[in-house]
């Protein structure tokens, strides 16, 4: 079942000041609330690829963005097809047996989503390049993706996310309130952060560490920007590889960093392989860390287990919070 969180008062979002390009129109608000419920209208919504004409009600929608499973689910929006073999077991569509399975993105069955007819395929993230095979094996589908775009600020990009989604599926109350707790758990975080503090970034994947660069590195790089932390370490030519790029423990070491954030990459795909090791035992118990501050002081900070495999708008305002609660419990 997806984590339970709790609503944040709506009129945060408004001071929050934060702008949302790529929503729904004016006239598609409008055609949402005006209109009687189950009666057919149409609304229009913007994507990374463009203007898009959404018939309502949908009768068939089809999910593959990991980013968006949680959020859907809880507002129990119901999926025919969807990429199930990438979903972790805290998404409720993962038991879920009356949903086509697509598969995964390495060994997908695209051509089964002909058989569900869908009107709408909210597309994305692992899957991102499947776009134009989702085009022509449902032509008369709207095939959205709404996937974070490169350059633009993360947070900006969830709430567009979600945002956008909501005027769909009737949900912009639900919506807002999960942009103004994301908004919260950042404002919290930075409020609580000090600037002279460094901080370094790693997963963890096969029993070893991988350096998630600030900036470009896999899920927390765009963090660094966002809270404006201070990287321990900058190495040239990092990449956004998903178990991170390789450096010895011996620099992390000769980095010192006071504060570590953590990825457990196996937590959300191999927690039930005998061999898993949990991010806490690689980097708690390591000889070579010992001495560093962040394990000495306890400054290590987590990110949801599920967060390989979700990372959504909820994921990211609940580690945000985590970050918020340590930083917090140190001043």
């Amino acid at each position: 079942m997806s984590r339970n969180r709790s609503i944040a008062a709506l009129s945060l979002v408004a001071a929050s000041g934060l702008t949302l390009a790529g929503c729904a129109s004016p006239a598609a608000e409008d055609a949402a609330a005006e209109a009687p419920a189950g009666e057919s209208r149409s609304i229009q919504v913007e994507d990374n690829n463009g203007a898009h004409t959404i018939e309502l009600p949908l009768r068939s929608v089809v999910a593959t963005d990991n980013r968006t499973f949680e959020t859907l689910a809880d507002w129990g929006v119901e999926l025919t097809a969807a990429a199930v073999a990438l979903m972790p077991d805290t998404i409720s569509y993962k038991s879920d047996s009356s949903i086509v399975d697509l598969g995964n993105h390495r060994e997908p069955n695209l051509e089964a989503v002909v058989a569900v007819e869908p009107d709408l395929i909210v597309n994305g993230q692992r899957f991102t390049e499947y776009h134009d095979d989702f085009v022509s094996l449902a032509p008369d589908a709207v095939v959205l993706d709404l996937e974070p775009r490169e350059g633009e600020p993360l947070d900006a990009e969830l709430a567009r996310q979600v945002t956008v989604l909501g005027e769909i599926f009737g949900k912009q109350d639900e919506a807002a309130a999960l942009v103004a707790e994301l908004d919260e758990a950042i404002a919290r975080a930075k409020a609580a952060y000090d600037a002279d503090q460094t901080v370094m970034a790693v997963t963890t994947s096969g029993g070893e560490i991988g350096y998630i660069a600030p900036g470009v590195g896999r899920t927390l790089g765009p963090v660094f920007e966002l809270l404006g932390l201070t990287p321990a370490l900058q190495v040239e030519g990092a990449s956004d590889d998903h178990q991170g790029d390789d450096i010895s423990v011996e620099a992390i070491a000769d980095s010192n960093p006071d504060w570590i954030l953590v990825m457990d990459r196996d937590a959300a795909v191999a927690a039930q392989d005998a061999s898993y090791k949990q991010a806490s035992d690689i980097l708690e118990n390591s000889e070579a860390l010992a001495g560093v501050t962040a394990v000495k002081e306890g400054n290590i900070v987590y990110m949801p287990a599920d967060t390989y495999t979700n990372e959504g708008i909820q994921t990211y305002t609940e580690f945000f919070n985590a970050l918020a609660d340590a930083l917090e419990g140190k001043g």
